[in-house]
């Protein structure tokens, strides 16, 4: 092992754990057919180092990710941002595969026979009748309180309340015009806008 692998491998023991790796090729004792001892040797030794290039492989893999994870903590995204991008790429995949492509297709040819049916043309007249009913309904409920509204005002007891608001207005009023000023040039006295406003 080099020194780089085995300073590698000591800062990752801690936190991975090397997955088993079948050894039971390697547990053999005969040789397989046409290899000489010397090939087998070689063979074994090979794969020997293969299997430990994989264990350091692994190692710096997770190392990778913790630092992946990181950086991504650092820059604020979340582990539900990267869900969401999953979830949504996923999506992506359902809604291009086949099987959503004739779901939708079957699903669609059912709605145009559920449309086209009796059944639904009936219910469908019924609901439209019956919001049809309900609007008018509505409208007469309005032209009534309207009206209701109209012969209030018109009642005498509406109009004595009116004159008598008028006739304390009128006196307000009049007061003030009958008031002077005597920083006026004309002498009448300061009238507002409002005093001027009808009731």
């Amino acid at each position: 092992m080099r020194a780089s692998d085995s300073l590698l491998h000591s800062l990752l023991s801690d936190t991975m754990t090397d997955v088993p790796v079948d050894n039971t090729v390697s547990a053999r004792t005969s040789a397989p057919e046409g290899l000489t001892e010397a090939e087998e040797e070689e063979l074994r030794s090979e794969l020997a180092k293969v299997e430990e290039e994989i264990g350091t492989l692994r190692q710096v893999l997770a190392a990778k990710e913790r630092h992946c994870g990181e950086l991504k903590r650092k820059l604020g995204l979340t582990t539900f941002d990267g869900l969401k991008q999953n979830l949504s790429k996923s999506w992506h995949d359902v809604q291009v595969s086949n099987a959503y492509m004739k779901t939708s297709e079957k699903l669609g040819e059912w709605n145009e026979k559920v449309t086209q049916s009796e059944l639904y043309k009936k219910t469908q007249e019924t609901l439209s009748q019956a919001g049809q009913k309900t609007s008018a309904a509505l409208s007469n409920v309005g032209s009534v309180i309207s009206r209701k509204l109209g012969d209030m005002r018109n009642s005498t007891t509406f109009k004595s309340f009116e004159d008598r608001v008028g006739t304390i207005k009128s006196k307000v009023v009049g007061s003030r015009e009958n008031s002077t000023d005597p920083h006026s040039p004309t002498g009448s006295g300061d009238k507002s806008p409002q005093d001027n406003a009808p009731f």
